[in-house]
């Protein structure tokens, strides 16, 4: 057998196969039953197998989902066969190739762990969050519906975020436990509390039906209608009891206070039939008391007005909604009959007309005082003691014309 040679491998004469390679030739086979070329072509065709494994891994890792661990041990496994090939090719053009594809398993590695630590990080914040919004509900929420729905939306919220390390997931679930286990008891106690208060409340508006059901009765309006409302304000501050049980305390608090009510209305509508008579005579004597305005003579009107007065006594009273008006005309005649009486008393008190006519002959004689001074200004040519002079004058006039008119009052 003649020798066969080829860029990466040879076939000697004894029929031995040969691979290059960067250390130097190593065997790879033996051929004995044909021609050299045809021993090359056999072990070219298992270099070209090689090749296929190497790209399809190539592929593999670039275009799927496939995990660096499970990657590196592909890229080993044909590292070895590579290695040990019974092949002829370039065998260190292939373990570069899968070098390079090792070092890029090594990238995607790094970057899968990086977007691990994010997603924990990630999951970290998120459940710090829900712990730190649950121990918010637990301490300040009292709208205790909606806190126990939130935590519960919380837990889902917690079980739907990525895992984090385990001793960081355990202390913060036990933190969200806590804060579960606190406002669960919380909650507890508020309506333990409100039970309490509830059935304070039903001690109490019992007592207050007790006693509106004693005085239903009662026909001292006045003073049971204040205590009525008394009842009610003390109702009101007495808190709710159970619903089932309030219902019942108030209708029964409500028919004390209707038996009252009722019957006190009745017997104001009675009254008031009897008191409209009153009020039809009070008509008839505010008629005649009218008559005596615009007042002629003071004396007669007073008699007059002290008869009306006397027998507007003695009718009694009248119903609510007309005492105001009644009561309003009769006082604007009295005050008319006053009113005379007091200009009557001011125009013949000889006090009083002594002071008006003192001061109307005061104001004269500072007249005629003035008025010489006056001449004796203009006389001088003093104009700013002229000017002066005018202004008091001017002003006395106006005061003697008002005490003159005061003093006429006396004169009628």
């Amino acid at each position: 057998m003649s020798s066969a040679t080829d860029p990466w491998g040879r076939v000697d004469e004894d029929g031995t196969v040969y691979v290059r390679t960067a250390d130097g030739e190593r065997v790879v086979g033996s051929w004995q039953a044909g021609a050299p070329e045809e021993a090359l072509a056999y072990f070219r065709r298992k270099y070209d197998a090689l090749v296929t494994e190497v790209g399809l891994l190539e592929q593999r890792v670039r275009t799927t989902d496939l995990q660096p661990g499970q990657a590196q041990q592909s890229v080993q496994r044909l590292r070895e066969a590579v290695r040990d090939a019974h092949a002829v090719g370039d065998l260190d053009a292939l373990l570069r190739r899968l070098d390079a594809l090792d070092e890029e398993v090594e990238r995607r590695r790094e970057e899968l762990r990086a977007a691990r630590e994010h997603a924990r990080d990630e999951a970290r914040a998120i459940k710090e969050r829900i712990v730190a919004e649950a121990e918010r509900i637990a301490a300040e929420e009292t709208h205790w519906k909606h806190g126990g729905e939130r935590l519960r939306r919380l837990v889902e919220e917690w079980k739907a975020a990525e895992r984090i390390d385990r001793p960081t997931e355990t202390a913060l679930w036990k933190r969200l436990s806590a804060a579960r286990n606190a406002f669960t008891k919380r909650r507890k106690a508020y309506f333990a509390s409100l039970d309490d208060q509830r059935e304070e409340a039903r001690r109490e508006k019992e007592r207050l039906v007790a006693e509106a059901e004693a005085m239903q009765d009662s026909t001292d309006w006045g003073e049971t209608a204040a205590a009525y409302r008394d009842l009610m304000r003390r109702w009101k501050m007495a808190g709710r009891a159970a619903r089932d049980v309030e219902e019942q305390l108030w209708a029964r608090f409500k028919a004390a206070q209707d038996v009252f009510f009722h019957a006190r209305n009745a017997a104001f509508a009675e009254r008031d039939a009897e008191l409209r008579v009153n009020a039809e005579e009070k008509e008839k004597l505010l008629a005649e008391a009218e008559r005596l305005v615009p007042v002629g003579d003071v004396r007669a009107a007073r008699q007059a007005l002290r008869s009306i007065q006397e027998r507007w006594e003695a009718l009694g009273p009248v119903p609510r909604d007309q005492r105001d008006r009644l009561e309003g005309r009769l006082r604007k005649v009295e005050d008319a009959v006053r009113g005379a009486e007091e200009a009557e008393w001011r125009r013949t008190n000889p006090e009083a007309r002594a002071r008006a006519e003192a001061t109307v002959a005061q104001l004269r004689s500072s007249i005629d005082q003035l008025e010489k001074r006056l001449a004796k200004a203009r006389d001088a040519g003093r104009d700013k003691d002229v000017k002066e002079a005018e202004e008091a004058l001017t002003a006395r006039r106006a005061w003697l014309e008002e005490a003159e008119r005061t003093l006429a009052e006396f004169s009628r």
